[in-house]
C-alpha cells in the first residue's frame, strides 16, 4: 500500500534533516531543508483537504500531465512552481522538521478511514481522490528526495 511506502520516505526524509543548510545550485537554488519542509507542508495541506472535503462534490477530471505523472511515477525536475501555500518559510529548524515529520506521519494512517470520494484540488491536476491521494504523495515525495539524495550526494556549494 503507498501510504506505507510515504511512512518509509518520512523515514528517510529524518535522515536529512542534519543535511538541511546544505544546497548546490547546479541541482537545485533551495537547500536541503527547503525540499524537506516543503514536502511536508505539501503532504500536510492535501491531507488535510482531504479531511474537510465534501466528497459530493467530487469532479472527475482528465488530465494528461496527471496521467504521464502517474503511469511514470516522476514529476520533471524545474517544470512547476509550488503554489504559495507550500512554501516553507525560511530557516526552519531541525526540531520543527522533526515535529512535521511526526503530525505528518500521523495524519496518514487516516487516509484510509475517510470517504472514497474525499478529495483534494491540485493546481495542474484538478480533483484527486482518496486513493489517488497516497499515490500523488509518494510520487512527490520522491521527487524531492531525488533532489535532496543528489545535493547531498554532490560537493557542497
Amino acid at each position: 500500500m503507498k501510504a506505507e511506502e510515504l511512512q518509509g520516505q518520512l523515514e528517510e526524509m529524518k535522515t536529512y534533516i542534519a543535511f538541511k543548510t546544505q544546497k548546490n545550485p547546479e541541482i537545485s537554488k533551495a537547500p536541503v531543508g527547503w525540499h524537506l519542509a516543503h514536502s511536508l507542508k505539501v503532504i500536510h495541506s492535501i491531507l488535510s483537504s482531504l479531511d474537510i472535503s465534501d466528497p459530493a462534490q467530487y469532479r472527475k477530471t482528465f488530465s494528461w500531465k496527471k496521467e504521464l505523472v502517474y503511469l511514470t511515477g516522476k514529476i520533471p525536475r524545474g517544470k512547476a512552481r509550488a503554489p504559495k501555500k507550500v512554501i516553507p518559510e525560511d530557516n526552519i529548524s531541525e526540531e520543527e522538521l522533526r515535529d512535521q515529520i511526526f503530525k505528518v506521519s500521523r495524519k496518514i494512517t487516516g487516509i484510509s478511514k475517510l470517504p472514497k470520494k474525499a478529495f483534494f484540488e491540485h493546481p495542474y491536476f484538478g480533483h484527486i481522490k482518496r486513493d489517488e491521494t497516497a499515490k500523488f504523495l509518494v510520487i512527490h515525495t520522491e521527487h524531492h528526495l531525488k533532489i535532496i539524495r543528489d545535493v547531498v550526494g554532490s560537493k557542497t556549494k
